[in-house]
């Protein structure tokens, strides 16, 4: 499933991604390995760099239904999440343990990036991925999937951004191997406007030997 919107704007509302090209626009940005940090960063992932197993076959299409991310103790459901206007749909927000998937990207183990995201916290409490900016270089992430498999990824970058300059280039641009994008918000809380003036977003490949 690829999202073909033409001189789209995507937002991600819920989570506060303020978009700042057309997917249309997106090129890519492959994930890196070799020179990234094992903390969280302001910078961009670097471009020179290959991602680690970046010839890793792709697994067939099969829908998520788990995430789990042992590292931040993630263990939640998963729930389809589709485009909403010019917006990315995300979870309820009184749901604290769930996370969604955006249904035009690739089922997660599939050639090219997926997408999940998540809430950072409520009025109701922490969210989800409250903890997601503690994740390190090669903390492993799994997706269990419907067709009873898993795909195992690995982090390769964890960054902050602020919301008017979402990188959809490194995030949505096309890869040549199976890819995972994590997203919540960040950064300082603005109490006038209610939200959070950044984001995370985590940087995942698959691992070699996901099953």
């Amino acid at each position: 499933m690829v999202l073909r919107v033409t001189a789209a704007m995507l937002v991600l509302a819920g989570i506060g991604v303020a978009a700042a090209a057309a997917w249309t626009a997106a090129r890519g940005s492959p994930d890196s390995s070799a020179t990234v940090p094992d903390t969280v960063s302001t910078a961009p992932p670097p471009t020179s760099a290959s991602p680690a197993s970046p010839r890793e076959p792709g697994m067939p299409t099969s829908v998520p239904v788990r995430l789990v991310i042992p590292a931040i103790g993630v263990d939640a459901p998963l729930i389809r999440v589709g485009q909403v206007g010019h917006s990315v749909g995300v979870p309820p927000l009184g749901d604290l343990n769930l996370a969604g998937w955006f249904d035009r990207t690739v089922t997660p183990g599939q050639t090219g990036p997926s997408l999940i995201d998540g809430h950072v916290d409520s009025y109701a409490g922490r969210s989800v991925f409250f903890n997601l900016k503690n994740l390190k270089l090669a903390d492993q992430i799994r997706v269990l999937r419907a067709d009873g498999t898993t795909a195992v990824f690995r982090v390769t970058w964890v960054q902050i951004v602020a919301k008017a300059a979402f990188p959809w280039h490194a995030v949505l641009g096309p890869t040549s191997y199976p890819a995972l994008r994590l997203v919540t918000c960040g950064g300082p809380f603005d109490s006038l406007t209610g939200h959070y003036i950044d984001n995370i977003i985590v940087y995942a490949a698959i691992r070699r030997g996901a099953s």
